[in-house]
């Protein structure tokens, strides 16, 4: 087995590359060719926007009604959660990498998916310019460990915060 990677310098993705993220597409793409690029297997991934400025948040998320629940925020609420200078908007994990991406994805479009973690990354008006990079699991570590990792060391590196859709840690 590998040795379990470092955590990243940075959340910037040319750190983030360097500890083995790879992929770096958009939804359109991932949602396009139905994740073929996608490794199979447990992965943790993160949601990255390249824009470091201030956000447009749209006033209606355009995700699915999983359960009939509207996942609409009020634009005050991601005002406040916005991690200013943060690049990583998402950290994520999965047990089987493309089949809980492809959840997230079609929330995204409207579909009633049972993927409500992560739901304000609709309501980003750039939601279709974020870029998805992910990490296969190939050493002795639960996917959920090193998401659980990742994030905190997210929230060491900026005061407290976690990244701007993750809802729990």
């Amino acid at each position: 087995m590998p040795p379990t990677p470092s955590l990243p310098e940075s959340f910037q993705r040319a750190a983030l590359e360097a500890i083995g993220f790879a992929g770096w597409e958009t939804w359109g793409q991932l949602r396009a060719d139905d994740l073929a690029r996608v490794p199979r297997g447990p992965a943790v991934y993160v949601v990255y926007r390249a824009d470091r400025g201030e956000p447009e948040f749209l006033t209606t998320n355009p995700g699915g009604r999983f359960k009939e629940q509207d996942p609409t925020v009020a634009v005050d609420v991601l005002r406040e959660k916005w991690v200013p200078g943060a690049e990583v908007v998402y950290i994520g994990k999965a047990d089987d990498g493309r089949r809980r991406l492809r959840q997230f994805a079609r929330f995204g479009v409207g579909e009633p998916v049972g993927h409500w973690g992560g739901r304000f990354i609709w309501q980003l008006a750039d939601s279709g310019e974020l870029l998805v990079g992910g990490h296969a699991i190939s050493w002795e570590e639960m996917a959920r460990d090193y998401e659980k990792r990742l994030l905190a060391y997210f929230s060491q590196l900026h005061r407290g915060a976690r990244p701007f859709a993750n809802l729990t840690g």
